[in-house]
């Protein structure tokens, strides 16, 4: 009985734990990052610092939802490609909007 009910998590093994420890170190990353910033934060403006980094945690977040993407157990494969080439338009066509 309880095979049954745990096949089907199973698959999903994987998933939580790259997507997991994935966004555990980027969130590290971005904490070292504001660690070492915050000296120079002094000498320059806090829009500067707001310049750099809301760029950092969008592209840190677009690596995480791809991997979770990827990682995640599609029963077919053309999903995650739907999705993947929805996410792709939609960053292009935001790009674009932007110049």
């Amino acid at each position: 009985m309880q095979e049954a009910v745990l096949s089907p998590l199973a698959t999903w093994q994987n998933f939580y734990t790259i997507i997991g420890s994935a966004a555990a170190t980027l969130t590290g990353l971005l904490f070292v990052v504001m660690t070492l910033i915050a000296g120079v934060r002094e000498r320059r403006s806090s829009g500067a610092l707001g310049a750099f980094t809301t760029p950092t945690v969008v592209h840190f977040g677009a690596v995480l939802l791809v991997a979770a993407i990827l990682s995640a157990s599609w029963q077919a494969l053309w999903h995650a490609g739907l999705l993947l080439s929805w996410w792709n338009l939609r960053s292009t066509r935001s790009s674009l909007h932007r110049l």
